[in-house]
């Protein structure tokens, strides 16, 4: 069960990656809507095309996983990204996160233990 965890750990790390450059990439566009100005900013976000890297490298090992693994394991472990992303959102964006999603945190993390064991 180590190595589908290691894998978990290292797929919700690229999901939690990919969401924070989709959040820098869309501060630096313009506001949305259906014209060629949005679009045509997004397609010159370098941001952006990390994103969706990230975002493609964690699909190819998400699907590994549901090849090798149980869905009854590995999907559940995918709520590892939450507590990526709840770091990311402190470290890279300087958000205050409270106590009590901390304990939201802690709550996901011992259900990913129980699991594995």
């Amino acid at each position: 069960m180590w190595k589908v965890l290691s894998l978990a750990v290292f797929q919700s790390a690229l999901l939690a990656s990919g969401q924070v450059f989709l959040k820098i990439a869309l501060q630096k566009m313009r506001p949305f809507g259906w014209n060629w100005q949005f679009w045509g900013s997004l397609l010159v976000n370098w941001q952006f095309a990390v994103c969706g890297l990230l975002f493609l490298a964690a699909s190819l090992l998400w699907m590994f996983m549901l090849k090798n693994y149980p869905l009854s394991v590995a999907y559940p472990l995918g709520s590892l990204s939450y507590a990526f992303a709840m770091i990311a959102a402190i470290v890279c964006f300087h958000e205050d996160v409270t106590a009590v999603r901390w304990v939201g945190v802690a709550f996901i993390m011992l259900g990913c233990c129980l699991i594995t064991k």
